[in-house]
């Protein structure tokens, strides 16, 4: 990744676009942003989808349409993460959720929407596991800092990952079932 600047340098990056003014639940974007990153490291992630996580909701996504980098600025992100994480933050970002998430369980290459240019395609299965860890560590962090929400929403959430399991890490899954499942969770 020696094409990737120091983590400090991306949080400036951050920083200069605006996620720390950014309202989004339990605070701002900037903080959401860490705490997904955050989740990501401590379920073993690689760096890069570390720096995906960080950075995932650049361009805006399907469910939050506030963006820090417009699509013209590819490079600018990939610059700073590596041209990998960004090609995952664009993934992420660029996902139909009601296209893609019926999808997500099904074996093999992953039919993908693009929302922006609408076009589909077969995504590869090591990119449709970093798109639905990514989705994993997101949600969580919503449900974790939001328990009104994650009471309403957490197990439907489970419903979704629950057949797109072979795409997640072990310890990603064990966080999602332990979270709905502790004293106050509210489960199906």
């Amino acid at each position: 990744m020696s094409s990737a600047r120091p983590e400090h340098q991306v949080l400036e990056l951050l920083v200069e676009r605006g996620a720390e003014a950014v309202e989004h639940p339990g605070g701002t974007l900037l903080a959401h942003l860490r705490r997904v990153a955050s989740l990501l490291e401590q379920w073993g992630a690689a760096e890069e989808v570390q720096r995906a996580g960080l950075c995932h909701a650049c361009y805006g996504t399907d469910g939050f349409a506030v963006s820090l980098l417009e699509l013209s600025e590819r490079d600018v992100l990939a610059r700073y993460v590596g041209v990998r994480a960004e090609s995952w933050v664009y993934l992420y970002g660029s996902c139909d959720r009601g296209a893609v998430y019926p999808e997500l369980s099904t074996p093999g290459p992953l039919r993908f929407r693009d929302r922006f240019t609408g076009e589909t395609s077969l995504v590869c299965e090591e990119d449709a596991a970093v798109l639905t860890e990514l989705t994993a560590a997101n949600e969580l962090d919503i449900v974790m800092v939001n328990p009104e929400w994650g009471a309403r929403v957490g197990p439907g959430l489970l419903d979704l990952l629950r057949p797109a399991r072979h795409r997640m890490s072990g310890p990603a899954w064990d966080a999602w079932t332990s979270t709905l499942e502790r004293p106050g969770a509210t489960t199906r």
